[in-house]
């Protein structure tokens, strides 16, 4: 039967990487993941967690482990956050290019500088197009529930790509929270043995990815952005194929009270949670407002996203990131060229809020909404709309 037990969101995505019988973990500690794989090293060097734990210099040095294991067919998992993400940034382009099925964790962290510990999205915007499957969660049941999906995407020998879960730090990976566990016998009922096609065996040596002169580098490229557009409907079928066994369903967009809604936010993470909490205040007031929150940022879910906004006239774009010299943030940019062929599509404003771990109220998102809509009836002089800048 599951159990519910109140526990540190990171303690819960370590239990999740033994459940799921991993086999090796290389990791280096770095705030706010360094509980994640503290928790994994004390299950293995207690006995309670049959893995190789690789203790290394630094997080280059982490993912360039996980090569070498996933590379062999074992079941391989790490975790990092922040610049610690941003050092592995060489070898996340080899780990999809290889088609290696590792799962990796990143508590997200603002990058330096100035030196912030804190929460925001910069660290994984910048890793956007490494070619790993990307998706976010929003609380502490997300997370591990998602941490189990993401082997049983991975290692489908269809798909055979790295994914990355994101999670705020501190909002999430700090935070206590009642999370439902899952029995070991019916965690390996969903995820089967990983069965790696094309493992490294010493009496067969073959080099991989060793060389690509001009006349076919091209060529591995669009093969690598066709393996990634195509797991899209893997994940679809492992995340329903998890709801129907363990009643919690996930999408690759999500959406609250959007039935009738002619005002959209759009939101990534646990910051989602509290644009549900504005989203009420304000239908109390009478205003037709509704949420989106992104699950899946890659492959990006093009349809899903204009299937949820075909009714809407206004979509308000939170990005937890600043795309310096830019247009604003990168997720509004994507949502921007996702509808710049169609006939049908609502205005759209973008955001930036709640860097560095900075707090977003309930009132950040009804102001979001307030001024969105001046924007759109009076226009705006601002390159970029920030919430909350003090002046």
């Amino acid at each position: 039967m599951a159990q519910k037990i109140g526990m540190e969101v990171s303690i819960a995505l370590g239990e999740a990487a033994k459940l799921a019988n991993t086999d090796v973990i290389a990791a280096y500690p770095i705030t706010p993941q360094t509980h994640i794989v503290e928790h994994i090293a004390d299950m293995v060097a207690n006995g309670e967690m049959d893995a190789e734990f690789i203790t290394v210099e630094s997080e280059h040095s982490a993912m360039s482990a996980c090569l070498g294991s996933a590379a062999v067919g074992a079941r391989t998992f790490t975790a990092t956050a922040g610049q610690g993400l941003e050092l592995m940034h060489e070898v996340l382009y080899v780990a999809s290019a290889l088609r290696f099925p590792i799962v990796m964790t990143v508590a997200n962290r603002a990058l330096s500088g100035p030196l912030n510990i804190w929460g925001d999205h910069s660290d994984v915007m910048a890793t956007r197009d490494c070619g790993w499957i990307q998706f976010f969660v929003e609380n502490g049941q997300e997370a591990f529930d998602l941490t189990l999906c993401a082997f049983r995407i991975a290692e489908d020998p269809t798909v055979m790509l790295p994914t990355m879960l994101s999670l705020d730090g501190f909002h999430l990976t700090h935070v206590v929270e009642p999370i439902t566990l899952i029995e070991k016998s019916d965690v390996d009922k969903f995820i089967p043995p990983l069965k790696h096609p094309f493992a490294l065996r010493p009496d067969k040596p073959v080099t991989m990815g060793a060389f690509a002169p001009p006349f076919i580098y091209t060529e591995t490229k669009k093969i690598a952005d066709e393996a990634l557009r195509s797991s899209k409907k893997v994940i679809v079928s492992v995340w329903d194929e998890f709801g129907k066994r363990f009643g919690r369903h996930y999408n690759p967009v999500e959406t609250y009270r959007t039935e009738d809604a002619k005002t959209l936010l759009l939101t990534m993470g646990s910051y989602s949670e509290t644009a549900m909490v504005a989203i009420d205040n304000m239908r109390t007031k009478g205003e037709k407002v509704g949420l989106i929150h992104l699950r899946l940022w890659r492959p990006f879910p093009f349809a899903e996203l204009k299937q949820t906004t075909e009714n809407a006239d206004n979509l308000f774009v939170l990005d937890r990131c600043i795309s310096l010299g830019g247009p604003g943030g990168p997720v509004c940019s994507e949502i921007k060229a996702a509808f710049y062929d169609s006939q049908k599509k609502p205005s759209i404003i973008g955001f930036i809020g709640g860097l560095g771990g900075r707090d977003m109220t309930p009132g950040d998102f009804e102001y979001m909404t307030k001024r969105g809509k001046e924007i759109i009836q009076h226009g705006t002089k601002n390159e970029v709309e920030m919430i909350g800048v003090k002046e």
